[in-house]
């Protein structure tokens, strides 16, 4: 199981991080995405990370990592998959729908 940030930890955090999306773009469409994120469908990262010289292994290998989808599921599965492969990752509780109500919440203070 991945270690989880809460979204308020990581709003506070957010520049000690590469975030990853791994949601489809047709998602990230319909609904936005965590500025700065990067997307990276989660059949793409698995499969690229597994192969360490690509492009997106090199770029994220000793970085801190935070994946996210929707609800919290692909980004949980694609946080252990990184660790798997030994790169540091963690994943937001609750995914990008936590991301957005904290978002609403800090703007109502």
């Amino acid at each position: 199981m991945a270690e989880k940030i809460t979204p308020k930890d990581l709003a506070a955090k957010k520049d000690q991080y590469v975030i990853v999306d791994v949601r489809e773009p047709d998602e990230i469409q319909d609904e936005g995405k965590i500025e700065g994120s990067e997307t990276i469908p989660l059949g793409r990262l698995v499969r690229e990370i597994r192969h360490q010289g690509s492009d997106i292994a090199s770029k994220l290998k000793g970085k801190k990592i935070c994946t996210y989808c929707s609800g919290g599921y692909r980004g949980n599965i694609a946080a252990d998959e990184l660790k798997k492969e030994g790169f540091e990752a963690e994943t937001i509780e609750g995914g990008y729908t936590a991301w957005k109500e904290e978002q609403q919440q800090q703007q109502k203070r």
